[in-house]
C-alpha cells in the first residue's frame, strides 16, 4: 500500500521547462513519497505541453552538465500521472495520487503568486505537514527529501527549514548552508558557507543559529507555520520574500538546517540573477533594488532616507563606470517606474 505523502513540493515554472523536467525526474526518484506541483507563471512558450510531453513519455529530461546526468538517466518509468488544473480550478481543488500536478497560473504572478498558489492546493490535504519550495532550475540528491522532513520532525515548533545548497556547474563548492545573514543597513546578505568548498566541515547547529532566512531556492515551511504567519508577501514579485517572511515569523517558529539534504542550483537561469554584480542582467538589477525599497519600507521605514542615498550611491557608479542603461534601470526602480512598458513593474 502506498504510504500517504507528507511532504509537499513546489516548483515554480516560468520559460524553463527543461530545467523543470530535468528537476522532477530527481525529485520523483525521492526515498519517501512526494506530492509535486509545477505552477507555470504563464510562460506562454509551450512550457506546459512540455511538461506534460515529458510526463507522457514523449519528452526526455536532459542534463545540462554531464556531471548531473545521474539524477536524470536512465529516464524514469513513463507515462507519469499528469494533473492539469487552471488557477480556477485549483483554487477549490483537492490534491490526489498524481505524479504532478501542473498548474496554469493564467498569469505571471512572480516568485511569491507562484509559490503561495501551490502552497494553498496542497496544503489542501490533510496529510501534508511541510511543503518544501524549491527553485526549478535546481536537482536534488535521493535522500533529500527524506532528510528534510527528518530534521523538520525533529526539531520543537519548527518553522523554515533550509538545505546544503551547492552550485550545479560547480557541484563540490557550497552556494550555501541553509540560507543568508543579512544587514538590514545595507540591504545585503550573503551565504553562509558561500564558495567553500563542500568537504569543509561545519556545524549544522550554528549554521541554524546564525541562518537570518533560509534561502529561497531551497525552503521548506511548516503546515502550522503557514497557517499562522500567513503566505508570502506578493508586492515584491521577486526578491526579498523571504527575508519578509523570516521577519514577519520574528522569532515564533524555530529555523532549521536539514544538513544531511543536498540540492543543486543551476542560479539565476530565468532572470539573469547573477551573484556576481556586473554579470546581473537588467531585469534582476532592477527587481533587487525595487523590492529592496519595498521591504525597508514596509519592516524598516525610519531607515528609507538612508537607502534612497545608498541606491543614489550605486546610480552614480554606474554612470562613472560608462554604464547609462543600468543607471536608468535603477533610476526606475528608485522612482517606483516600471522597468518598460512590456514589464511588470
Amino acid at each position: 500500500m502506498a504510504v500517504e505523502p507528507r511532504l509537499g513540493v513546489v516548483l515554480v515554472n516560468w520559460r524553463r521547462a527543461a530545467d523543470t523536467i530535468e528537476c522532477l525526474e530527481s525529485l520523483l526518484r525521492s526515498d519517501i513519497s512526494l506530492q509535486v506541483v509545477v505552477v507555470d507563471n504563464d510562460s506562454g512558450d509551450g512550457s506546459v505541453d512540455r511538461i506534460a510531453a515529458w510526463a507522457a513519455g514523449d519528452e526526455r529530461a536532459a542534463a545540462v552538465a554531464p556531471g548531473m546526468a545521474r539524477f536524470s538517466t536512465p529516464p524514469l518509468g513513463k507515462p507519469l500521472r499528469l494533473r492539469r488544473l487552471s488557477a480556477a480550478d485549483a483554487a477549490t481543488a483537492v490534491p490526489n495520487d498524481a505524479a504532478v500536478t501542473l498548474i496554469d497560473a493564467g498569469g505571471n504572478l512572480g516568485f511569491a503568486g507562484g509559490n503561495n498558489l501551490g502552497l494553498a492546493f496542497l496544503l489542501r490535504a490533510s496529510g501534508i505537514d511541510a511543503v518544501w519550495l524549491l527553485n526549478n532550475d535546481t536537482v536534488v540528491e535521493p535522500d533529500a527529501a527524506q532528510a528534510l522532513l527528518a530534521r523538520m520532525d525533529a526539531t520543537h515548533n519548527v518553522g523554515m527549514c533550509g538545505t546544503v545548497v551547492r552550485y550545479y556547474h560547480r557541484p563540490a563548492t557550497i552556494q550555501a548552508l541553509n540560507g543568508h545573514r543579512f544587514s538590514l543597513w545595507r540591504g545585503t546578505s550573503r551565504g553562509i558557507g558561500s564558495g567553500q568548498p563542500a568537504a569543509t566541515p561545519f556545524d549544522p547547529a550554528r549554521v541554524a543559529r546564525e541562518t537570518d532566512f533560509v534561502l529561497g531556492a531551497s525552503l521548506a515551511v511548516s503546515r502550522r507555520f503557514f497557517e499562522t504567519i500567513g503566505p508570502m508577501t506578493e508586492a515584491y514579485f521577486l526578491y526579498f520574500e523571504e527575508i519578509d517572511w523570516a521577519y514577519r515569523n520574528a522569532g515564533r517558529f524555530a529555523i532549521a538546517f536539514a544538513h544531511g539534504a543536498i540540492v543543486y542550483h543551476k542560479e539565476g537561469g530565468s532572470i539573469g540573477s547573477n551573484a556576481v554584480r556586473g554579470q546581473r542582467s537588467a531585469t534582476s538589477d532592477y527587481y533587487l533594488v525595487r523590492s529592496r525599497l519595498g521591504f525597508i519600507r514596509r519592516r524598516a521605514p525610519l531607515l528609507l532616507p538612508w537607502h534612497w542615498l545608498l541606491t543614489l550611491v550605486v546610480i552614480a557608479r554606474r554612470l562613472l563606470r560608462g554604464q547609462p542603461k543600468k543607471a536608468l534601470v535603477l533610476t526606475r526602480a528608485l522612482l517606483g517606474l516600471r522597468l518598460n512598458s512590456g514589464s511588470r513593474g
